[in-house]
């Protein structure tokens, strides 16, 4: 049902959702850019329910307080205290190995704002829990919302990440001045 109705919505206001994935893929991190507003959250899980998709996310755990709590819950939402980085990759890596199908989604940006140097923990987190990373996209201009390329981590961080800028450059954002691949 809420399928149907993401669909309907994402129809109306001009929205295209795209599925790219291999049929197989059962776990990944899904890192999806530009992240620019507070509507990417809106507009990217009703992508999500319009392609029948249930990933989790990590968002930063001031969030988490009433009412909003058990609403992120729902959606599948993981909170993330963001003043402890300590073993952020070890313990994100670690909850794929306990369930047979995760996807988590991560905006490398990190923040809405402008940001000339994306976090890497996304990366290091894929590497360590040997899984893919999807490349997710929601551009505004084009308005396009889902998953369309895999990335299998090299192990090489300059390399592997270069493939990445150039898979986004150019996207635009809801505020276009908040993404550093804007060329």
């Amino acid at each position: 049902m809420i399928k149907a109705f993401a669909k309907f919505i994402f129809r109306i206001f001009g929205w295209k959702e795209i599925n790219e994935l291999p049929p197989d893929l059962k776990k990944a991190v899904v890192i999806v850019a530009p992240h620019t507003s507070m509507w990417d959250f809106v507009v990217g899980r009703f992508g999500y329910w319009a392609l029948g998709f249930k990933p989790k996310f990590l968002i930063k755990k001031e969030v988490f307080k009433f009412p909003l709590k058990g609403i992120l819950k729902w959606a599948g939402g993981i909170p993330v205290d963001r003043s402890k980085s300590g073993n952020m990759v070890e313990n994100i890596a670690t909850l794929f190995s306990k369930y047979d199908s995760l996807f988590i989604t991560i905006t490398p940006e990190g923040t809405r704002k402008l940001n000339p140097k994306w976090k890497k923990g996304f990366y290091y987190i894929a590497l360590r829990a040997k899984v893919p990373i999807v490349l997710g996209i929601l551009d505004y201009k084009k308005k396009e919302a889902g998953m369309r390329d895999v990335l299998y981590p090299s192990g090489d961080f300059e390399k592997d990440f270069k493939i990445i800028e150039d898979y986004y450059r150019g996207r635009t954002g809801k505020h276009p001045e908040n993404f550093n691949l804007n060329e």
